[in-house]
């Protein structure tokens, strides 16, 4: 039986494929007066509102003209324990892992401080426009659970997973290569594929894993194919070299992932930066994919991502914040910095394919394409509503603005939380009414 019908009305843009340029209107459908027919956490029909209002007579009309109608944005990497250190001054990466945010994620061995962290963390990712994200949590089983447990009451798909790490890193974040995997096999239990809940096996990064754990990592792998595996790879020039001291056996950065059995399609490798041409090789035979962190690489000085150069080989990149060396929870904000980092190496960054990417791209990526990421009917019913007029300057600009275009570029580069008129999970509403 279904439930209650709800009809959102406004301006819908939902993507089919990825844009190949500013005049590809074939890639996209977008409907002036539109709505969306939502019910059980599921989208019913997308058409026009005329349609759709005699199609559910009875359905609760909620109208969100003159405002777009998007899939919710899809974020592919960030750090749950960094909440409180995100706008620390003055560090590269190492020293930033070790100054702010090791000390930090010490906290989240207690279960409270989890909770009430998960708490502020979804409200953030919602207020901003975020239906699923893919997080790191602390070494510490109980931030795991935190974040799945606060995942699970919002009725949200996320995918996480609790950091492996037994090196390099204060006494209070280390497990073992035995505790890691026996905590990582007991949250895959309890959470993967319960719900919206999806896991990540996560060793940190080749730095706070010793060849023993590593090998651990890929039992994991290999005795559950179906959960994905994330990691950082080649974001800073220091923590390459220390990784080619630590593994001096492996060819490169990637193959220490690659030689364990971690590098498959459902890999998601944070940064891939300053990559050599083997690990190019390796990724465009795999399907891994890189994940670009524009605010964070800033931020930080890690260099800048090469998207065309990857995509060229046929890579699939992800895009995504990387709270909290990242600077900002907007996948907005993310668009707009990421557009300057690709134009800082002759690339472009078309409004169209910018939009797709932090939404039905990220899906793809994550191979969920068919869940979330568009409107189509049966997917899930996460769903953003954005205003391009949030702002004094954005309203004064959107009244020169004469196409989708110019409108979705004004969005990715002037918008921010307060551009995001509402957030929907599983057809829920997440921000409370103004």
């Amino acid at each position: 039986m279904t439930s209650k019908q709800t009809l959102l009305r406004g301006r819908v843009l939902s993507f089919t494929a990825e844009p190949q340029g500013p005049e590809d209107t074939s890639a996209y459908e977008f409907i002036e007066d539109g709505a969306l027919l939502v019910a059980d956490g599921k989208i019913l029909a997308k058409g026009s509102y005329g349609g759709l209002a005699e199609l559910a007579a009875g359905a609760e009309v909620i109208d969100h003209r003159p405002n777009i109608l998007m899939a919710g944005f899809i974020d592919t990497h960030l750090h749950f324990p960094q909440v409180q250190v995100i706008a620390s001054w003055g560090s590269q990466l190492l020293e930033w892992l070790n100054n702010y945010t090791f000390p930090e994620e010490t906290r989240f061995a207690d279960a409270g401080h989890s909770t009430k962290m998960a708490g502020h963390f979804f409200d953030l990712l919602t207020s901003h426009g975020t239906t699923t994200a893919v997080a790191y949590c602390s070494v510490h089983k109980t931030s795991a659970e935190a974040y799945f447990d606060e995942a699970a009451r919002r009725n949200m798909r996320m995918i996480g997973g609790k950091v492996l790490m037994d090196r390099n890193a204060p006494a209070g974040l280390l497990d073992t290569p035995v505790s890691g995997y026996d905590d990582t096999k007991a949250l895959i239990e309890k959470y993967h594929g319960k719900g919206r809940g999806m896991y990540a096996v996560t060793p940190r990064f080749a730095i706070t894993s010793t060849p023993e754990q590593m090998e651990m990592a890929g039992a994991l792998v290999l005795e559950h194919p179906d959960c994905y595996v994330q990691t950082h790879l080649s974001e800073n020039h220091d923590e390459i070299a220390f990784t080619a001291e630590l593994y001096p056996q492996a060819r490169d950065y990637l193959d220490v992932y690659q030689s364990y059995g971690l590098l498959t399609e459902k890999m998601l490798l944070g940064h891939s930066i300053h990559l050599k041409p083997r690990e190019i090789d390796a990724l465009a035979e795999t399907q891994a994919k890189p994940v670009f962190c524009p605010t964070s690489n800033l931020f930080l000085g890690s260099g800048l991502f090469d998207d065309a150069g990857l995509r060229g080989r046929g890579i699939t990149n992800a895009i995504a914040t990387d709270i909290g060396a990242g600077t900002s929870y907007s996948m907005l904000q993310t668009l707009n910095e990421g557009y300057k980092v690709l134009q800082l190496q002759n690339q472009k960054l078309h409004p169209l394919r910018a939009f797709h990417w932090i939404t039905r791209g990220n899906a793809v990526a994550l191979g969920l394409e068919d869940k979330i990421g568009t409107l189509e009917a049966g997917t899930e019913a996460d769903i953003v509503v954005l205003d391009s007029r949030a702002t004094p300057a954005m309203d004064l600009r959107m009244q020169r603005a004469e196409t989708l275009s110019e409108e979705l570029f004004i969005l990715q580069t002037l918008g921010d939380d307060r551009s995001i008129a509402q957030t929907y999970a599983a057809g829920q509403p997440m921000k409370p009414a103004a």
